[in-house]
């Protein structure tokens, strides 16, 4: 750390090899303090690409494969073996730096009179080696990590010195307080952890598992994919860690989790040799039936594409990838190459000896398939292409200058100078960068960032058994733009897997979560009667308008079933049948009274009322008619009306035959002979009319104030709207049963008092079991009238109607009948006066 404090204090002039030799210093003084015993150094590397200019930029790329540093769980300590295998991808980077850098010179309008050159050194994948010798450079293209991305812009952030990188992807740098001379032409991880959670939610994945890198890259990734999934019905079923210092026991224990889990996706933030070492695992437990997500990190990696060993496992891998791009003319460019042209490309130089074994000049990369020379689809190496552009637009805006022929004495003119550019001035130009590339794109930067943009790739399998990379889509920025038809998922079909905990709730249900689980672990509960769910996983069951119900499926809301007591149902025809039954039956009495009205049974009984009581009768097995069908104005005030009067009408000519009796016996006595004067016939008659007369006034205000209407109760009977009559004014029904019910009970009190006058026939007798049986009906009907439900209520009412006419009918006439039709002999004058 003391070389590091040494370096802030110090203002180089020249050594750039300083500079990142004071990074490799904090690195390894790091180290050394965790591993308590020092290492002696490896030999820093000394080939390099360089090209001349009038102003250098700096490149650092991982050339080398850097040695393992993990051995059976433990961290070697840092002994800086030798880096050794060269990385082809990698050396295409460095190419695709050279090639804009030499586009860029040719170009005669972007950067005119001015001749950009570089200085290209390999990292070998350590926080950096020391570059050897060269100027300071006013800006450095590098960083293939983010841990490099930020221990070099921290470096160089005193100095002013712009950091473009093409590969670290880390949210932190996007923090313009802590990295204000950090630049990126990768988007920042956020952005493809949105669109992986974006991909979960739209194919409906609402239990999913996860596998990440122990840093931060995986920890922030799997964060950022958490606050993006909250609230949208995704839940994370495990999140498993896995640590470079133990790989082989995390891939394993990776491994049976996921082959123990429910969820069918699973969600991988990791490096491509983590994920290699998982994928081993469950192809060794024969796993094939998940759907693997993919970070940029391992989406694209042609070491897991072609490994046959993995290849079911890995079939139908859906990938966000670094978006990929043409650069015209790089292939012919790569094609081209030859050590003999390049003498100084040391890089270049082992590469073609690897491949063709010497440097004769015969040899050539036309025509041959190569993995260096393959540009169909440029991710990495279109980054570093961008940010040789970028740098070459922000030297372009600080070099122009408009007062450049300005006379030398002349103090407006500030133009900067290629010899002399100062890192500060570069910086503040980069962050105006906003140009358009050479393929027609739009590039700018939003602070350290670009706009982001990545490919949707989709793993699928060959008849040769590997897999290949298929583009199915792009993300933009947060627009996600996907080709469905084009995926092939691990199912090997086209048809998108399903990853639930609980299956989504049907129409017609609502989700109820289980105690204690993840709110995607639930029940589905049916809506209860009169509430509906029409979506699929509904929350909750709303209840339907009050002139609706829900229909069976409980889905839709169905306008409510009018419900009245009609004539085509069976308990309007039973009532029917019953009421035209009572009606035929005392038409019928009726007759038989009148053929036989000059016997002594039909006289003795005082036949004119015997008359108006069966036509009374009539009308109340009539009235009950009207009850039934559909309520109207009309027969709501009808039915109540007719029902009054008949009943009174009926009632009041059982109360007169009952005192024309009392009478009869009372006036048998001495000195009451002048009695029967006040029951003659016009008597009898006017006592009739006065009675009904009551009850029609009274009928007759109560409709004229307050008459029923016809009524829709939706109470509580489900699908059904009863159509009623309601009793606006109580009073006037009460009135009118009231009334009834005080002839009645004065009927029955004088006919008990007449039961045993000494006739052998006495009618008292049946008009007292008659009005009990009618005051017994009508008692009952009261209480069964409040209770009953919707069109019961009337069949209630009905019911009394009918039993009680039923009841008087046949107590009072069937006996006169039955000796009238089958015993002739004792409808004799002599047996009705016999004691």
């Amino acid at each position: 750390m003391s070389l590091f404090l040494w370096f802030l204090t110090w203002r180089p002039s020249s050594a750039l090899s300083l500079l990142l030799l004071s990074v490799v210093g904090i690195q390894t003084g790091l180290e050394v303090v965790q591993a308590t015993v020092c290492s002696r150094w490896g030999a820093t590397r000394d080939k390099s690409l360089s090209q001349d200019g009038d102003v250098i930029i700096g490149g650092l790329f991982n050339l080398y494969f850097k040695p393992s540093a993990v051995k059976q769980g433990y961290t070697k300590l840092p002994s800086y073996e030798p880096c050794t295998g060269l990385d082809i991808e990698a050396l295409k980077y460095t190419h695709a730096m050279v090639f804009a850098v030499e586009e860029i010179n040719r170009n005669s309008t972007l950067l005119p009179e001015v001749k950009l050159g570089y200085h290209i050194l390999d990292s070998c994948g350590r926080y950096p080696w020391s570059l050897q010798g060269g100027e300071l450079v006013p800006l450095l293209i590098c960083a293939a990590s983010s841990t490099t991305g930020i221990m070099l812009s921290r470096i160089l952030g005193p100095l002013s010195v712009p950091v473009i990188s093409y590969l670290a992807s880390c949210p932190c740098l996007s923090d313009r307080t802590k990295f204000p001379n950090f630049f990126r032409t990768i988007p920042s991880d956020i952005y493809q952890a949105r669109a992986m959670a974006q991909l979960a939610i739209r194919f409906n994945w609402t239990w999913i598992g996860a596998v990440i890198v122990n840093n931060d890259y995986g920890q922030l990734a799997i964060q950022v994919f958490q606050e993006e999934i909250q609230g949208k019905g995704v839940c994370l079923e495990f999140i498993e860690a896995l640590h470079r210092e133990t790989i082989e026991s995390d891939a394993r224990r990776a491994a049976l989790k996921i082959k123990a889990s429910t969820a069918t996706v699973i969600l991988i933030f990791c490096w491509y040799t983590d994920v290699k070492k998982v994928f081993l695992e469950l192809a060794k437990r024969n796993v094939t039936d998940r759907q693997f997500l993919a970070s940029e990190s391992w989406s694209t990696s042609d070491d897991l594409l072609q490994d046959l060993a993995i290849s079911k496992v890995a079939s139908g891998v859906l990938g966000v990838a670094i978006r990929s791009s043409t650069i015209p003319g790089f292939e012919n460019y790569l094609r081209s190459l030859h050590p003999s042209h390049r003498p100084d490309d040391e890089f270049f130089r082992e590469f073609w000896q690897k491949e063709f074994g010497s440097c004769s000049g015969t040899e050539s990369l036309e025509g041959v398939q190569h993995p260096f020379t393959d540009t169909s689809q440029l991710r990495v190496a279109y980054n570093v292409y961008l940010a040789v552009y970028a740098a070459a637009h922000a030297l372009h805006s600080l070099l122009s200058c408009p007062n450049r022929d300005s006379p030398p004495g002349n103090n407006s003119s500030t133009c900067s100078s290629p010899k002399n550019i100062k890192p500060r001035e570069l910086l503040q130009h980069l962050n105006k960068v906003n140009v358009t590339t050479p393929q027609g794109e739009m590039f700018y930067f939003q602070g350290a960032d670009i706009p982001a943009q990545y490919d949707l790739v989709n793993w699928q399998s060959t008849p040769e058994g590997s897999l290949k990379l298929v583009l199915i889509g792009r993300v933009d920025g947060f627009d996600l733009h996907l080709n469905e038809s084009a995926i092939q998922w691990s199912t090997g079909t086209n048809q998108v897997p399903v990853s639930v905990c609980s299956e989504s709730c049907p129409p017609g249900t609502r989700k109820a979560n289980r105690k204690g689980e993840p709110l995607c672990c639930f029940d589905c509960i049916p809506c209860a009667e009169g509430e509906i769910s029409n979506t699929t996983g509904s929350l909750h069951c709303e209840r339907c308008p009050s002139e609706f119900w829900s229909n069976v499926e409980q889905t839709a809301c169905v306008p409510r079933q009018l419900d009245f007591l009609a004539f085509n149902e069976t308990l309007g025809i039973t009532l029917t049948t019953a009421a035209v039954s009572g009606a035929a039956v005392t038409t019928a009495v009726f007759v038989v009274f009148i053929f036989y009205h000059k016997t002594p049974m039909v006289r003795a009984n005082n036949s004119e009322l015997s008359f108006l009581l069966l036509l009374s009768l009539k009308l109340c097995f009539l009235c009950s008619l009207v009850f039934i069908g559909r309520p109207s104005v009309w027969s709501c005030q009808f039915q109540q009306a007719a029902f009054g009067i008949s009943f009174v009408l009926c009632v009041s000519c059982l109360l007169v035959k009952t005192l024309v009796v009392l009478a009869v016996f009372r006036s048998a006595r001495p000195g009451a002979e002048t009695l029967m004067k006040w029951f003659g016939p016009g008597q009898q008659r006017g006592s009739v009319c006065l009675f009904t007369s009551i009850q029609v006034i009274i009928c007759a205000i109560w409709l004229s104030l307050s008459p029923p209407e016809p009524r829709r109760d939706l109470g509580f009977q489900g699908s059904k709207v009863t159509l009623e009559c309601a009793m606006v004014s109580v009073v006037g029904f009460s009135l009118v049963l009231g009334y009834i019910g005080l002839l009645a009970c004065t009927c029955l009190l004088l006919a008990f008092l007449a039961r045993n006058l000494p006739d052998n026939f006495n009618e008292a007798k049946l008009i007292t079991f008659s009005m009990l049986i009618f005051c017994a009906v009508w008692v009952a009907f009261v209480p069964a009238y409040v209770s009953s439900p919707g069109k019961y209520v009337v069949a209630v009412e009905i019911f009394a109607i009918l039993a009680s006419s039923y009841g008087l009918l046949l107590c009072i006439f069937a006996p006169k009948c039955f000796i009238i039709l089958l015993r002739p002999e004792r409808n004799t004058k002599k047996n009705m006066m016999a004691r």
